[in-house]
């Protein structure tokens, strides 16, 4: 049984920065490719960022492009998105997510497990 948590989630101003990092309990960690998503009130869940089972290959939406860098450490079964220049926008619930594959995509459905979500609020 896969167990995903989600950390590092707060109320920041617009312009500031935070880290979440998604610890993995149960699995390969390594093995498998994963991803951060977001769903604000009101919106459907909607691709942030996604990275290959060994780093080596990352994405991040064009909404967060230059601004938001995802990572992982396999050593500590983790993976981390650093989110600068925040903006009100960026407000939402962060869900990290781990496919069975190592490969990445940036569909919702392509996840199978998911963690309970870090909320992050940016005030303007």
């Amino acid at each position: 049984q896969v167990q995903l948590v989600e950390s590092g989630g707060g109320l920041v101003q617009a312009g500031g920065s935070l880290r979440l990092s998604c610890a993995a309990s149960g699995g390969t960690f390594s093995s498998y490719a994963m991803g951060w998503f977001r769903q604000a009130p009101g919106k459907e869940r909607e691709f942030v960022a996604a990275i290959s089972w060994s780093g080596g290959s990352t994405h991040v939406a064009d909404s967060v492009k230059g601004r938001f860098t995802n990572s992982r450490d396999n050593a500590k079964n983790t993976v981390y998105l650093q989110m600068n220049s925040l903006k009100p926008e960026d407000t939402a619930v962060y869900y990290c997510a781990r496919r069975t594959v190592r490969v990445f995509t940036t569909r919702v459905g392509d996840f199978a497990s998911w963690g309970q979500g870090t909320q992050v609020t940016v005030s303007s």
